[in-house]
């Protein structure tokens, strides 16, 4: 089974987790979004990574791709 279980779909002991995690009976053990990083470095680390002409000429191929006219 996963370590972090599903919330209750009854909505009586969904009632009941919901009021003993406000009352401080019982901890979340679900992640939040915002602990899981992995994906927001990536960018950062890309654009150090690259020349400015190589950042300027992606810059350009997203600008035309975005004023490009669908007919």
């Amino acid at each position: 089974m996963a370590d972090n279980p599903k919330r209750p779909r009854d909505p009586n002991q969904l009632a009941k987790s919901i009021v003993d995690l406000a009352t401080g009976e019982a901890e979340d053990k679900k992640p939040l979004a915002a602990a899981r990083k992995g994906g927001l470095k990536g960018g950062k680390a890309r654009a150090i990574k690259l020349t400015p002409e190589q950042r300027s000429e992606i810059a350009t191929i997203a600008a035309q791709a975005r004023w490009k006219k669908s007919d």
